[in-house]
């Protein structure tokens, strides 16, 4: 029986939902929750032909509702997200991303962070290629965006909990007559923790059909769930009708059809002998980056662990929930997004509850797990389970940990300042505490949940320790924290974690093997020319609504044989067909990086605009170029003295310790300065990092408020 709950509408918009055409709705929803406002927008045929959906959107509408001073906590910050005109796309994996957008609270400018889940397709579904959330409301409220009724509401509903599994679930219960039947139900929400951290992500729910219960994937880099409840939004909610295979009607099904049942049978046949990303998913990388000492073990002192095993895909394949399709939208056969059912809480409010545990993912085993040294199982599903529930971003909560971990055992921390709690490397159930702490914005919790950047000033100002050791091993750049790969011995990995937009993320650039296992980029221009083109392809990703896993990690045999390997030509042309068969409009390779280029450039103008985005901006802590301390250098001493030799024509058996580190670090940096003059000029920006207008008018946004911002670098 439906729950019976008290639902105060405090505005409302009446709508009637438009048919989706070639991927859009060709609107976008406006609500403000502290004054009550809400409305469409028109997209017009120029934002599509430049900044193309997704991301896009989200950047350009952000980019109007907010003023050069505004930051993360003003009442004009946004949070904006759309799902792209190839969102919901059913035939093709991997379709189904939200893309969000908000100033940050842990970098203090623009971050996208992307999601699984339901809710982007859905809303573009029911009449919206974006959302656009703005203000503070006077008390929590809900956003409902209803196209069953046809209308919008932004509602009060006092009896609703907070933290995400008992949202969802209470939400499901109370608005949600048989979704399952009658329409589709998806939801965006955070938790206590994000109310008292910088750290809170979003939680996009799917409903679970086999399992009949709510799960959920996370955006969740730069804090965008402490946006949301800064707001006093609890959730957002979407009640859609159901929808079949031509939702978004494409301009050439047949188009869609054929390349995706190519793509389909390419995954069927390959993935049981390659990552087993349906059985595994992405834990399949947590033994193949111990084996090549890419692993973050110990604040990323060291790349590999011999406890790894332990942690790695063929545990998890094991202890996963198997038999159940766990694709995050309907249709992708890749299907990596496991769970564990009914595990047993130990810890915190909900001990002995037992719950679904969505993942873990690579990143969050990285983070949680070995990151802070800690390669149990079951402490790394519970303390995954709380980031969730408390709508916490684990890279964020793990690297912060890991840091304060270090800063313990460096004397900085001791038992009074943790709050009794011995924060020391492999300590799980100190790490849980910390977790519960910073939900409730008590103790070392509140340390946590700063982030690496803003503990660091904390740590100096208010215990006396040195910025300079702290710089180098935060493992965090423009105010984010890394994820979970080390890139000491791969300068272009380097470059792909600092000479970012948002900060350290992957999902710009990851060139590891290229650079450092086959040696693909010898020269700064080979480099930069990567640093040019991967970012720019994995932008397109979130233009339009796509995942990035189906494109490179479920690869068929044949493509080694093609002229650039690396960037599996085939499924570009697969991504090519599908955007032209659901828009009509015509593409190919050169047109996509176009297209890239200029939301790249443009969210670069707008960091610019908002007081970073220079080359002062682009330099990553030394840990993640080289080693800091004498443990570090001794670990690898037989490769660092051999680097020594070969690198410098230096004899190491002459040096102390302290020298040869410091030989490596002007040497490594140096590096890094020429790599930083490659890139930019390639990307056809300024030494300083900076957009030069003959490339902007290129792109063809040259608007005259975009030229304001750069013209005063110039």
């Amino acid at each position: 029986m439906t729950k019976k709950i008290t639902r105060h509408v405090l505005a409302e918009y009446p709508y009637q939902a438009p048919q989706v055409e070639r991927g859009y709705a060709n609107q976008t929803l406006y609500v403000n929750v502290g004054t009550g406002e809400i409305k469409a927008k028109p997209v017009s045929e120029e934002m599509k032909l430049k900044f193309t959906g997704g991301k896009g959107f989200d950047l350009w509408l952000l980019w109007h509702a907010v003023r050069d001073d505004t930051r993360w906590d003003s009442p004009e910050n946004e949070i904006v997200i759309s799902s792209g005109p190839c969102g919901g796309v059913t035939q093709y994996p991997g379709s189904g991303k939200s893309l969000v957008t908000t100033i940050s609270p842990t970098t203090d400018i623009v971050t996208d962070c992307n999601a699984g889940g339901h809710f982007g397709p859905l809303l573009k579904f029911s009449g919206w290629d974006a959302i656009e959330v703005q203000g503070i409301a006077a008390q929590d409220v809900i956003v409902v965006v209803d196209a069953i009724a046809g209308k919008v509401t932004i509602e009060e509903l006092p009896d609703a909990p907070t933290d995400t599994h008992l949202l969802g679930a209470w939400l499901y219960e109370a608005l949600a007559e048989k979704p399952e039947e009658k329409y589709y139900i998806a939801m965006v929400s955070a938790g206590t923790g994000a109310e008292h951290s910088l750290l809170g992500c979003l939680n996009f729910s799917l409903y679970d059909r086999k399992r009949r219960a709510i799960r959920y994937k996370q955006a969740a880099r730069g804090g965008p769930g402490t946006v949301l409840r800064h707001k006093h939004v609890k959730a957002l909610v979407v009640r859609a009708h159901a929808f079949h295979g031509d939702a978004n009607h494409p301009a050439d099904p047949e188009r869609l059809a054929r390349v995706g049942a190519d793509m389909q049978k390419e995954v069927a046949t390959w993935d049981p002998v390659q990552n087993r990303m349906r059985n595994r998913g992405t834990p399949y990388l947590v033994g193949v980056m111990s084996d090549y000492d890419l692993l973050p073990v110990n604040n990323f002192k060291f790349g590999s662990h011999p406890q790894a095993h332990e942690i790695d895909g063929a545990y998890w394949e094991q202890r996963l929930t198997q038999g159940l399709p766990d694709g995050c939208w309907y249709g992708c056969t890749v299907a990596c997004a496991h769970a564990v059912d009914g595990f047993e809480l130990q810890t915190g409010p909900y001990k002995g509850q037992k719950v679904i545990v969505d993942g873990p993912e690579y990143e969050t085993i990285g983070a949680v797990g070995s990151t802070c040294g800690i390669f149990n199982p079951d402490a790394i599903l519970e303390l995954n389970f709380y980031c969730d529930t408390y709508g916490i971003d684990t890279i964020s909560f793990g690297n912060t940990v890991g840091f304060l971990m270090e800063c313990y055992e460096a004397g900085i921390l001791d038992r009074e300042k943790t709050g009794g709690l011995e924060l020391t490397f492999g300590n799980a159930a100190a790490s849980l505490e910390a977790l519960h702490q910073l939900a409730r914005g008590e103790g070392i919790g509140k340390i946590v949940g700063l982030g690496i950047h803003k503990a660091k000033a904390y740590l100096v100002e208010h215990y006396g320790a040195d910025p300079q050791f702290l710089d180098d091993i935060g493992m965090e750049n423009k105010g984010m924290e890394y994820s979970m790969y080390m890139a000491k011995e791969s300068l272009a990995q380097q470059g792909g974690y600092a000479l970012t937009n948002k900060g350290p993320q992957h999902d710009e650039a990851w060139l590891i093997f290229m650079d450092m296992v086959n040696n693909q980029l010898p020269t700064f221009e080979d480099k930069a020319e990567a640093l040019h083109y991967f970012p720019m392809w994995r932008t397109w990703f979130g233009l339009c609504g796509f995942c990035k896993l189906p494109w490179n990690d479920v690869v068929d045999p044949k493509n080694s044989k093609s002229a650039e390997p690396a960037k599996i030509p085939h499924h570009v042309q697969n991504y090519v067909d599908i955007f032209s068969g659901v828009t009509g409009r015509e593409i190919d390779l050169q047109e996509i990086i176009a297209m890239s280029e200029r939301v790249y450039n443009l969210q670069r103008v707008f960091n610019i605009r908002l007081g970073k985005g220079l080359r002062a901006h682009d330099y990553p802590p030394y840990r993640g170029v080289g080693p800091v301390t004498e443990e570090e250098y001794i670990s690898r001493q037989e490769r660092y003295d051999k680097q020594l030799r070969e690198w410098l024509g230096l004899d190491p058996d002459r040096m102390t310790l302290q020298e040869k580190i410091a030989a490596h670090r002007q040497y490594r940096m140096g590096r890094y300065e020429q790599l930083m003059d490659a890139v930019y000029q390639r990307r056809g920006w300024t030494r300083n990092g900076v957009p030069t207008v003959e490339k902007l008018r290129a792109l063809g946004i040259d608007y005259p408020e975009v030229l304001a911002v750069v013209e005063k670098y110039l």
